[in-house]
């Protein structure tokens, strides 16, 4: 029996917007057995910009109030700024429509929390999107260390560079208001690294004990340029959240890690790595080279480096022959291919929001040790 396609609606338009409108539209060429969908509906408050999107994207609807395209669609992704990710999740699991949410859940604990509830009493799947869980070489690297490979785990380490803040004249955007965005580069990018090194080692390290975190920023106040090609200053806004950041942690095991992130490491674009120290082995993974892995077995004399591109190699049957690489764009394809087959087949989808919300304690955490100048359990 052929199923109706899914009808999504999409709230968000912009960087995250198209990343997921791309992979919605690749998903039937290269996994022809992921549920049918419609680009249905697209939600944004601009009209002009929003059916300029739509017509790019391929949405055949369009509309100003996200309440509206809940009642239309099976799906809902709410990619909007973190201070809108709340209200309109909470009320599509609440009607009964699926939600895949962008991370970090929310600006604060407290609605975190509200999402998590809502999820977990809703019968339909809510997935935070962590997208670089799906890159094959992180998957190949959670098999090396559930096989063994690396032994004990006994060292994690990550961290989140880029640069486009380094300029002090840089322009203001809404990730540098802490009621819209929560936190800065903690929340921004610290949430993909927590949530990455507990996908590829929390089964073996177990929770975290406690930890000591450090928040700094550097630019208080940032230009708000007017439209046209002067440049001219309209006005300056404060910065109200960190630059970057910096936090111990011990796990219950023993284990210990250590994480951070900047947008003001200069040369750094997005460079996201992370290194898994074990007993017998070691393991390196950086965005950079996302087709790589560098690994060190027991007995190994160096680092061998491992271009995760073969048949056999998580997702990349789906693609191009053994050497010929996938980049950024296609995580965002993996991610929404486990995403609707979870919808469809009313399975569950990993990462949830209440692993969401778990990721959000770390950084509520963090940020608590940072304001006692202590360490801090993750409560």
């Amino acid at each position: 029996m052929t199923r109706e396609p899914l009808k999504i609606g999409v709230l968000g338009y912009r960087f995250m917007g198209k990343a997921h409108a791309n992979a919605l539209a690749r998903l039937p060429m290269f996994f022809p057995d992921a549920p049918a969908v419609e680009r249905h509906t697209l939600v944004g408050r601009d009209e002009a910009a929003l059916a300029d999107a739509a017509d790019r994207f391929g949405f055949a609807h369009t509309a100003t109030d996200w309440a509206e395209a809940i009642d239309e669609v099976d799906v809902f992704y709410n990619l909007g700024p973190n201070h809108v990710h709340a209200e309109p999740s909470i009320a599509a699991l609440e009607a009964g429509v699926p939600v895949l949410c962008e991370k970090p859940l929310a600006p604060t604990l407290d609605e975190a929390a509200a999402m998590r509830d809502a999820a977990a009493a809703a019968d339909v799947p809510a997935g935070t999107a962590f997208n670089y869980r799906f890159v094959p070489a992180i998957r190949y690297a959670k098999g090396l260390i559930e096989d063994g490979e690396l032994g004990e785990i006994r060292q994690v380490r990550g961290r989140y560079l880029q640069d486009w803040l380094a300029d002090p004249d840089a322009p203001w955007a809404w990730r540098l208001d802490a009621e819209m965005a929560g936190s800065g580069a903690l929340g921004d990018l610290g949430a993909h690294t927590i949530d990455l090194v507990d996908f590829l080692v929390g089964d073996e390290v177990g929770e975290i004990d406690r930890l000591s975190g450090h928040l700094q920023t550097f630019v208080d106040e940032r230009p708000v340029y007017e439209d046209g090609d002067d440049g001219a200053v309209e006005e300056y806004r404060d910065v109200t959240v960190d630059d970057a950041y910096s936090a111990q942690v011990a796990y219950e095991s023993g284990a210990t890690g250590t994480f951070e992130a900047t947008r003001f490491a200069n040369g750094h674009k997005n460079d996201h790595t992370v290194e898994v120290h074990g007993s017998k082995g070691s393991l390196k993974f950086s965005l950079e080279r996302l087709n790589e892995l560098e690994v060190l077995r027991e007995g190994d004399r160096g680092f061998q480096t491992v271009l995760v591109t073969d048949e056999t190699d998580p997702y990349v049957d789906r693609w191009w022959p053994p050497g010929h690489v996938i980049g950024w764009e296609h995580t965002f394809v993996h991610e929404n291919y486990e995403f609707l087959t979870a919808v469809a087949e009313g399975g569950e989808f990993s990462p949830s929001f209440a692993e969401g919300y778990a990721v959000q304690e770390v950084l509520a955490a963090i940020e608590r040790s940072d304001e006692r100048g202590e360490w801090v359990s993750v409560e």
